[in-house]
């Protein structure tokens, strides 16, 4: 049901400023692409020129058939597997980019997946993320402990607002780079508003 209903949401929340995020995340990027829970496909658009190939993983069945309907009309060519970002089917160091995109919130292991990432990808090869993560502090950091204790993961497809994502890419290898850290606009406070984008790099 969770599936449905974000891949409805998914256009109004472009136009309130994710469509111009993914553009930020994926601009410069070349070569062999990995872009792991891909859900209903709303990155394919946005894949510059450069990138040779896109392997797109979706584990969801509904989210995965709408990827694989976008997939044929994106310029860039886009393969849609039914995989997860804990067991990614590619080889050790074949990947120049991993694309994370809104989907590190509610992979069921975080460190696992991160360590996958890192190994798919060729040394010097970059990690781009857009993520929403932990509050700094203050009552919404509150806010994101007691609802991911409690509703938000049963009702948001597993979904976790107070992930410390960044922290979790440095312990997985990566070398952080420029970051962003912004709050997505939203008709209604959300605890899942503070998002981060920016790269990584395997060393």
């Amino acid at each position: 049901m969770f599936a449905r209903v974000y891949d409805r949401m998914a256009p109004s929340m472009d136009r309130q400023g994710a469509a111009a995020h993914r553009h930020r995340l994926l601009a410069g990027l070349v070569g062999e692409v990995v872009e792991v829970g891909a859900g209903g496909g709303a990155n394919f658009a946005h894949y510059p020129d450069g990138v040779v190939s896109v392997l797109a993983l979706e584990p969801e069945p509904y989210l995965r058939d709408r990827a694989a309907q976008r997939a044929d009309g994106a310029r860039t060519r886009v393969r849609v597997v039914d995989a997860t970002a804990e067991q990614i089917p590619v080889a050790d160091g074949s990947a120049d980019c991993v694309v994370a995109c809104l989907v590190l919130c509610s992979v069921a292991d975080q460190a696992t997946a991160l360590r996958e990432m890192f190994r798919v990808l060729r040394p010097g090869g970059q990690l781009r993320f857009y993520e929403h993560v932990a509050a700094t502090g203050g009552p919404l950091r509150t806010v994101q402990r007691i609802v991911d204790a409690t509703v938000w993961p049963l009702v948001a497809g597993g979904c976790h607002t107070g992930r410390d994502t960044l922290a979790a890419i440095r312990a997985a290898g990566f070398v952080v780079g420029a970051t962003d850290r912004f709050d997505l606009p939203s008709r209604y406070a959300s605890p899942a508003a503070p998002h981060v984008l920016g790269h990584a790099v395997r060393p």
